[in-house]
């Protein structure tokens, strides 16, 4: 297979680009165009569960998309060294039940050579949201590419 570019060592902007790919794929809401960015047996943990390997992730992202229906992420780097970043991000979605909620996570990212993610690690905390507190609607409009997230 082929290079998923930037690869690593990651320098700033490089970075930055890895991020934002990964907000635009997350956005899309396709399971299997996000599971390409891993590698054949990358690793996670999310909150509480772990998966390995493509088919899984494809599996998981399905089942989280079913639950967390308009799905909106925003991402931003935290920082990086040589074939790892660390993100930090917000997302909101509405269950079935109409409850609107917004996640606040930390992810630890490895890369590959090849520039797809081996390993990621994400610690999520959810709260409970108004609809009329929602600030993510979509992906990021490009004038808003860059700008950092809100703490609250």
């Amino acid at each position: 297979m082929t290079e998923l570019r930037p690869c690593p060592p990651f320098g700033e902007q490089s970075a930055r680009q890895k991020v934002q790919a990964a907000e635009d794929a997350w956005n899309s809401r396709d399971p299997e165009r996000v599971a390409l960015a891993y590698t054949e047996d990358s690793v996670w943990r999310n909150r509480d569960r772990f998966v390995s390997g493509r088919a899984e992730i494809v599996a998981f992202l399905r089942e989280k998309w079913s639950r967390e229906l308009d799905y909106a992420l925003r991402k931003d780097l935290w920082a990086f060294h040589d074939n790892r970043i660390a993100v930090r991000y917000q997302y909101e979605c509405r269950d079935s039940a109409g409850q609107w909620w917004r996640s606040y996570g930390n992810e630890l990212w490895e890369f590959a050579a090849d520039g797809r993610m081996r390993r990621r690690e994400s610690s999520i905390d959810d709260v409970r949201i108004d609809e009329t507190e929602r600030r993510i609607f979509g992906p990021r409009p490009a004038a808003e590419r860059g700008a950092e997230l809100p703490l609250r």
